[in-house]
């Protein structure tokens, strides 16, 4: 049996206007997700448990059968694992993200532009030059494009912060908390060194944010926990931590990116190659949820229906005639109109090649009466043994 796990970050969304009240995935063109659907089980998944915030760490955690409300302790820490960053017991990452914000106080872009790497690796050099460099217990380290991370002593820990892509158009809501005072000095002495260098590059950053803490989690290795080894795709660093932490590996597939110009083709057949020896395989594409960051209504269809066309088709047809499994199940909401992600529960789809389902339509409003069921608990259902 062939287990196969897809992740279309943030595609669940609400009705638009600009689609005559349908959703994204009501209005894409998806054949391919249809016919599965209609051979599978389909319902609803309660991906960010109460109590916990709505991010592509809780949401893809849960995705890989780990219970958030156990094991999650913040979104930074998995990013350090991807990044190859070591947390000692006495430090804490943060999430520290290049943003724009206006001279009045207005987060204009929580991605300052999109900075590619090759842009953003000066800033962020500069920033551990001047501000970090293991000075005071700070350390910066450049990550991919806007996402980055700043490494502290524990105590500066307790804090609350806002993600700055829930900020968007709106005045920059500061951390609050015990620890505030010395993140927000951390975050205004950024802005001359961020801006200097920004210039050189071409960049929009004016600044850094931190938000997303947590020291480092403790997973039990994946393929112990559920008798099943795997290995994964993503562009994301939030994504790669979770392989790193829980032992799946992470296969590095030139293409694929954290934007629209994603190589769907190239995962694809990345999951294929692996699939000949190693019996699981998650893919996950960040493009649907940027998205609905931006508010992108016409890139979210034309996401979806990538999807559909380059990855879920081409793969059921490579793996027709063969006992193959499907889960496919978003992170979170990312609601176009709100640009940011939402607590809701999100439709999922179980395919067993071999065992018929139910059937459903796979969009938010066919699940809509379906009861939430614990995201977390469909990895077991995936992977459990074939009935003798």
């Amino acid at each position: 049996m062939k287990y196969v796990v897809l992740v279309p970050d943030g595609c669940a969304d609400e009705p638009l206007a600009e689609l005559g009240g349908r959703t994204p995935l009501e209005a894409a063109a998806m054949p391919a997700l249809a016919a599965l659907s209609a051979r599978g089980e389909v319902g609803r998944a309660a991906v960010i448990p109460e109590g916990l915030p709505p991010g592509s760490d809780v949401g893809n955690m849960a995705i890989l059968g780990y219970d958030p409300a156990r094991y999650h302790t913040g979104r930074a820490p998995i990013e350090a694992a991807a990044m190859g960053v070591e947390l000692g017991p006495d430090e804490v990452a943060y999430r520290c993200n290049l943003v724009t914000i206006d001279d009045a106080g207005t987060m204009v872009d929580f991605a300052a532009g999109h900075p590619t790497s090759e842009q953003s690796h000066p800033i962020v050099a500069a920033l551990d030059r001047e501000l970090g460099a293991g000075r005071d217990g700070v350390r910066f380290h450049a990550g991919v494009e806007y996402r980055h991370l700043c490494v502290v002593p524990s105590d500066w820990a307790d804090a609350e912060c806002v993600p700055p892509h829930d900020l968007t158009g709106d005045p920059a809501v500061l951390p609050v908390g015990p620890a505030a005072p010395k993140l927000v000095a951390l975050m205004d002495a950024s802005k001359p060194v961020v801006r200097a260098t920004a210039a050189g590059v071409g960049s929009a950053a004016t600044q850094i944010w931190l938000w997303g803490q947590g020291v480092k989690p403790q997973l039990p290795a994946f393929a112990e926990h559920f008798g099943v080894p795997g290995r994964m795709s993503s562009a994301v660093d939030l994504v790669r931590g979770l392989g790193v932490l829980t032992g799946i590996e992470v296969v590095d597939v030139p293409g694929a990116t954290a934007g629209f110009d994603n190589d769907y083709a190239a995962q694809r057949d990345a999951a294929l190659a692996s699939l000949a020896d190693r019996d699981l395989f998650l893919l996950h594409v960040e493009a649907t949820d940027e998205a609905g960051h931006q508010g992108d209504v016409a890139e979210k269809v034309r996401s979806l229906e990538l999807w559909d066309r380059e990855v879920i088709g081409p793969l059921a047809d490579a793996l027709a005639g063969t006992s193959f499994r499907v889960l496919l199940l978003p992170d979170h909401a990312t609601p176009c109109a709100l640009k940011t992600h939402t607590t809701d529960a999100v439709p999922y789809l179980l395919f067993d090649s071999d065992v018929p389902g139910p059937g459903g339509a796979y969009t938010e409003r066919a699940v809509a009466g379906s009861p939430p069921v614990p995201a977390h608990e469909l990895m077991r259902r995936l992977v459990a043994p074939v009935p003798a």
